[in-house]
């Protein structure tokens, strides 16, 4: 019965997505959120037509026309290159294939990660059998903003479950599938998926960067428990360097065409400097603005002239620099806009300047799914300290959704940069969701 639950969770979900997919249609709009899938469309036109990794127009930030660009992600670009190469200049073709791979792999591995989390937790309702496994599953399923972004071209849906496949690719190295045995051998076959998984979401997105050592230090950490700290450590290195090769491997192309482009080192893609400067910049005041409005300078006014002759590269450096120095000249500020970034990014409330359905997705989202996002955070923290859980799999979703929103709130917060812990957090608010249950069957029973 679980099985035939969870497949028709992931054909509902599937269709679904499919269907925003349609409805989005043929054509490249601006919608809200989705400015990027211009950009990301017209990179990917102007590289069948070989002009490079080019825009016909200056663009955004301020890249001159047929200048190179490596503000975009060059595996997604590649994606819509690869579509487009097979089908014709086709969006809806980029956009069907996307919602059915995101409709089938993002519930399949959140419920990857709720089984490994609460393993032998289910209880039957209704003749259903249920257990936080299928009701994390059917709430990525049906999550609005999953919906919404599914058809959208651009690097939400992959990375979003990217991250999920990186999440239980760490996991399979310690947990077999039932989420119960502790492997006592560390096979590399493993630790080279989960290479792999770690460089898929770099690729889409860099930001992801600083939490690779986290994930490495969980592990660590996971194995020691039951081996001792030392005996832990060699696995862990050997298999924390054959992904860092993988690594390597995967990111060093693009660094070595970013040279070739920007004639500097670019690790990956140029837009660290651009948001950490913009994030920070004294026009916020002391209360982060995450959309300048009218009254305000536009993001390139901000830009100084004297840097404006700089190629994207070394204009993305300079601009960090001087967003490090509005951080060194008045930490206060910065401290405040850290902590004013905290309603930007978690806003869940209707707001009087957006239109109904975006209000409505807002609430139907995170306004309703996160007092169940906290709740199963609660709970889970109070199982795993009566043993009634191990704490090693939820520690590594709670290290994520700790370390990622830390990220955001230095630097640029919003509700885009929010979905992958939606997604992660999510896994959390199925537990509470299926505690609630279990007391409210509990008491029909009585």
């Amino acid at each position: 019965m679980k099985n035939r639950l969870l497949i028709i969770i992931l054909i509902l979900a599937a269709l679904l997505r499919l269907g925003v997919a349609l409805a989005l249609g043929d054509q490249v709009e601006i919608l809200p959120g989705t400015f990027d899938q211009i950009s990301y469309h017209t990179l990917a036109t102007r590289l069948l037509d070989g002009h490079g990794f080019t825009m016909p127009a200056q663009w955004w930030p301020i890249t001159p026309a047929g200048e190179p660009t490596a503000h975009w992600s060059y595996l997604y670009t590649f994606y819509l290159v690869g579509v487009y190469a097979i089908f014709g200049t086709h969006a809806l073709a980029a956009r069907l294939l996307q919602a059915l791979l995101a409709g089938l792999l993002m519930p399949w591995l959140a419920y990857r990660l709720a089984q490994r989390l609460f393993p032998g937790k289910s209880l039957r309702l209704w003749r259903l059998e249920l257990s936080p496994a299928l009701l994390a599953a059917a709430w990525v399923a049906f999550y609005p903003y999953f919906l919404y972004y599914a058809g959208s071209l651009m690097t939400e849906t992959f990375y979003i479950t990217a991250i999920l496949w990186s999440l239980d690719r760490a996991l399979s190295i310690i947990y077999t599938d039932d989420g119960d045995a502790l492997h006592r051998r560390h096979p590399y076959k493993n630790y080279f998926l989960l290479g792999l998984a770690l460089a898929l979401t770099v690729l889409l997105r860099q930001v992801f960067l600083p939490f690779v050592p986290c994930i490495f230090l969980w592990l660590w950490w996971a194995c020691a428990r039951q081996a001792g700290w030392k005996p832990a450590l060699k696995p862990v290195l050997l298999g924390g360097l054959l992904c860092a090769l993988l690594l390597a491997l995967c990111i060093a192309p693009f660094t070595l065409l970013n040279y070739q482009h920007f004639g500097r080192f670019v690790l990956l893609n140029t837009n660290a400097g651009y948001a950490f400067f913009w994030a920070n910049h004294p026009v916020h005041g002391y209360s982060f603005v995450s959309l300048f409005t009218p009254d305000m300078p536009s993001y390139q006014e901000l830009i100084p002239q004297e840097l404006r002759h700089l190629n994207e590269a070394a204009l993305d450096q300079a601009l960090l620099k001087l967003g490090l120095g509005f951080v060194l000249e008045d930490p206060l500020r910065f401290l405040s806009l850290c902590v004013t970034r905290i309603p930007a990014h978690f806003i869940f409330w209707p707001l009087p300047g957006s239109s109904l359905p975006s209000n409505l997705t807002r609430l139907a989202s995170i306004g309703l799914a996160l007092p169940f996002m906290l709740a199963g955070a609660l709970l889970w923290v109070l199982d795993a300290r009566r043993a009634r859980l191990d704490p090693r799999p939820g520690a590594l979703l709670a290290l994520f959704c700790f370390v990622y929103v830390g990220i955001h709130l230095l630097s640029w917060a919003g509700i885009r940069y929010r979905l992958p812990t939606d997604a992660v957090a999510l896994v959390f608010a199925a537990y509470a969701l299926w505690r609630f249950l279990a007391w409210a069957t509990f008491l029909r029973r009585k």
